[in-house]
Order: C-alpha cells, then structure tokens, then sequence
C-alpha cells in the first residue's frame, strides 16, 4: 500500500464510473433542487475562481443529492463573443490571414472548429476538479434551441417597443471596432496632462482659459460652459469665443455641473466625445459634432490639417499648432482614470453610433420589487443595497455588438432605410407587409453576450417550450456568484426571468469575494 494518498491514481477513474452511471444526472424523485452554473466563457481554461465557486455549488448539489431531492445542477458555457473573436483572429494573423479575407461564413466555421477544442479542454478541467454537474444537459448559449430563444427575446421586446434603434454615446474600442458594455472596460489610474488653451473673445476683449486632458476632441466642440455660482464669469454668459483652429465661434453657456475648482473653472463641451457633454448638450441643445472616424483617426469634420491622423498623432499636432498661435497658456501634469477595453488594452473613446438598445425601466421596476419582497434575498444582505444602488440609476441597455462571433440581429434592412424585425428573412416581410421584390439585407452586428445569458436560467431548462425540465426546475434555488456581475448578469437574469417566466429565476444570490 501506498504511504501516501494519490488523488491522481484513483479520483479520474471513479469520476468516469460515477458519469457513466448516471449519478449526477437529477433522480426524479423528491423535491427539486436547482443551481445554474455560471456558463465560463469558452475562450479558455478554468481558473482558481472557477475551482472555488464550483465547490461551494458541488457542496450544495451533492447535499441536496444525499437527502433525497432531484438536485439538478445544470453545467454549459457560454460563446464570450469579443473575446472568443478575439482570440480566433489573434490565430489567424499569425497564419498572416485576417477575418475578412475568410469572409463572415468561413470564418464563423473557424470559429466553431476552434471552440470544439477550447470547449472540450474547460470539461476535462470540471471532470477533473470533481464537479458533479448534470453532463446529459450540457448546454451552450450558441446552441440552435438557445438561440431561438434569444431571437424570440428579441421580436417580442421589438414588438412592444423595449427594443429600440437610437444613436447614442457608447463605448467604443477603436482596435475591436465595436461598442463595449461597462464591465468591458477597465478604467485605471494613469499619468497624464492637463493643457489650459486660450479661448479668443470674438469682441477681442482677452480670451477664456479652458483645462482640457483631450486636446484632439476640442475639434468638435459646441461650447465653453462654467457654473453659474462663479462669479468670475458671470459677465461671459452668452459671449461667443473663436474656437482655436477650427475657424468656428461658440458662445459661453452656464451648468451646475461644471466644477469650479476645477481647472480655470472653464470647461469645454464636446457632446459627440464625452458622456458628460452629451447630457449637457441635450439640456443646453447644442450642435453634436464627431470628429473621430471608428479607429479613432480623425475624420472630415475636423480641419483638413488633422485628417487622417491617429488621434494621439493629431493631439501632438494640435498642441504644436496652438503654441504657435500663442493659444496655449500651459501644460500640468495630471493623473487621471484611464478606460481602457479588457481585451484590446486600447484607451476606449465615447463614440456616436447607430446601436440597439433595450427600454430598461419598465423590466427594471418589477426587478427591484422583487428584491424588495423578499422574492429574492442576496447573501450577504448587504449585496442588496448595491443591487438597488445600481437598479435605480439604470440606464437604457446597449445590446448591439459589431462583431461577427454571436448571436445575429434579426433585423432587416430595405434601400429606404425602413428597419423590419422577426424571426428570420421571412418573417420580417410578413411582419411588415413586403414582397419578394424588395430588397432587404440583414443587420451585420450580434447581441451583447449578456443578452443571451441573461436567459440562462430558462433557455437552458427548454424555453420557450413548455417542457417538463422547465416545470420541474424554475425557478432555480439558488446563484451562486462573484459581486463584480450582479450588474450584467444576476440584475438581467431576474428581469428577464420575470418577463418571460413570470417569476423570479432563483430564490437567492450567494455572493462570495473573487
């Protein structure tokens, strides 16, 4: 015998007979007990978070197992649409061949073959950790019956109008060319400067002194706006200043949110390149001017001298030119919160485009009552005031993607411009009353990855059939989680588990540390 214990030697072979047995599978018999794995993104290997949630769902199911109850633990991934993409192209430029070249059909086959590896590498791990999850259901958010059900999400959010198409600010990673949800970037603590530009007065009495950190975003400016307690501008109000390098004039405005200790206290508004200016542009209407192509070269909105240049090129240039103006008045260092996108690392711009986005107050409001009621509970209890912290301040969700790899939009487009949505190509005529002769071409982007796993609790389960896996299991018992997605994932799940379920997706959030 030997004088230690190898795990090695036997836990691999009693882990295949325990499967092959059906041991994990629910047994039907008892009350049902249900956990819903969070689905790990197929880019890659399991970490030491994942081995540390696994085991407190594996304690939970196997308990639940041993006292009798149908445990059914349900076990998938999840399809991480940049990242995947990402990582797919990464491989194919190292064969010196980009997506484009494949085209979108062959490169999606590119895609599927690479995730039959990456998949298949994530289950070996779960085996090997011990997780007794329910192999026989094992689901994946691209798969064709999940994916009808985000398409059925998505028509029927349409039809009542909580699905809408709007040109808002988002955030915009110029090296991935597509709009990032908040958890996709990472803001982090960089230095930088802080350049005080000379403003001329157009009645030529002096100039204004405005703080800017984005030299190059001063191209689309629309105006000067201080707050209206600092009395030492109170006599600019409704001034108009000549906007250094662009030959534009724009008037000094008045808002509260300006800081006035804050730099000069004079602030530049750019709507079109900061969220901040957005909202203060819609109060104030102004003029929203983009002078930023979508890999953040300069576009022609700006002077022709800037054109064409990399945006930190053109910041160089900018900065140049207005010293030789004599505009500039001096530079500071500044230390300041960078966004940067998780996986490109490229500093992330607020960027205007043509996005969809989900109606989210009226799913909101059911979600926080439930909460409230007692319907849900978090564990900790304390989890909950973040919960009600970030659900009350909620704003409209961006769900479009300009990606490849994901769910696509199904969403036709006519020569008119006119937008017809269903279920397929089909439908949308049907829907919207065409013939064959008219011509429609699909919408080229995807829907947030978390669109698809904010379904999870019921797609998986067979929704939107009525089987008998969905009467048994949902609501599931518990979710057990990190606190850094009870935002995108946890906050989702309950709204759309109430919309289209009727009822919450678990009765309680364990949330541990990371």
């Amino acid at each position: 015998m030997d004088k230690s214990y190898q795990p090695d030697a036997i836990e691999g072979r009693w882990y295949q007979q325990w499967e092959e047995r059906g041991y994990f599978s629910p047994s039907g018999d008892g009350e049902a007990y249900t956990i819903m794995l969070p689905p790990p993104n197929v880019t890659g290997n399991l970490h030491m978070g994942h081995a540390f949630q696994d085991t407190i769902m594996d304690v939970l199911t196997r308990f639940h197992r041993m006292r009798g109850d149908s445990a059914l633990w349900q076990t998938g991934m999840d399809h991480a649409g940049i990242a995947t993409q990402m990582v797919v192209e990464r491989r194919l430029g190292e064969e010196g061949i980009s997506r484009h070249d494949l085209g979108r059909e062959k490169f999606l086959e590119a895609v599927w073959d690479w995730k039959s590896n990456s998949g298949g590498q994530i289950a070996k791990q779960m085996r090997r950790l011990g997780a007794s999850v329910d192999w026989e259901n094992d689901r994946f958010t691209m798969d064709e019956d999940l994916s009808r059900a985000v398409t059925k999400v998505f028509v029927e959010l349409h039809s009542e109008g909580l699905i809408y198409r709007g040109k808002r600010l988002v955030n915009w990673d110029p090296i991935l060319h597509t709009a990032l949800s908040d958890l996709e970037v990472i803001s982090g603590e960089e230095n930088g400067h802080l350049w005080h530009i000379r403003y001329p007065r157009v009645d030529g009495k002096g100039y204004v002194v405005v703080a800017t950190t984005r030299p190059e975003t001063m191209l689309g400016d629309s105006a000067v706006a201080v707050n209206p307690d600092d009395e030492r501008y109170t006599d600019l109000l409704g001034l108009e200043l000549e906007q250094p390098l662009t030959g534009r004039t724009i008037k000094v405005i008045a808002d509260s949110y300006v800081d006035i200790e804050f730099g000069s206290g004079c602030v530049k508004i750019t709507p079109a390149h900061d969220f901040n200016d957005y909202e203060m542009g819609k109060r104030h209407q102004l003029p929203v001017i983009n002078v930023l192509n979508d890999d953040a070269t300069i576009n022609d909105e700006a002077p022709e001298a800037y054109r064409g240049m990399d945006r930190f090129e053109a910041r160089k240039q900018i900065v140049t030119d207005l010293e030789a103006a004599g505009l500039l008045e001096r530079i500071d260092s500044h230390t300041m919160m960078i966004p940067r996108g998780d996986r490109s690392g490229a500093v992330v711009e607020p960027y205007l485009t043509d996005q969809w986005y989900v109606k989210i107050a009226p799913l909101a409001k059911p979600a926080i009552e439930a909460v409230e009621n007692g319907s849900i509970r978090f564990v900790p209890e304390n989890w909950s005031k973040t919960y009600f912290d970030w659900m009350h301040r909620i704003e409209d969700w961006c769900i479009s993607r300009q990606l490849w790899w994901g769910h696509r939009i199904p969403a036709w487009y006519a020569p008119d411009g006119s937008i017809y949505v269903g279920y397929d190509e089909a439908d949308a005529r049907k829907r919207g009353n065409l013939g064959d002769d008219v011509p429609l071409s699909q919408d080229e982007d995807v829907l947030d990855t978390w669109f698809s796993s904010a379904l999870w609790p019921f797609s998986t389960l067979g929704w939107p059939e009525k089987t008998p896996e969905l009467e048994t299991y949902y609501p599931t018992n518990v979710l057990v989680t990190g606190f850094d997605i009870i935002f995108f994932w946890v906050a989702r799940m309950i709204m759309m588990g109430l919309k289209f379920m009727g009822d919450v997706p678990f009765r309680e959030v364990y949330v541990h540390g990371l």
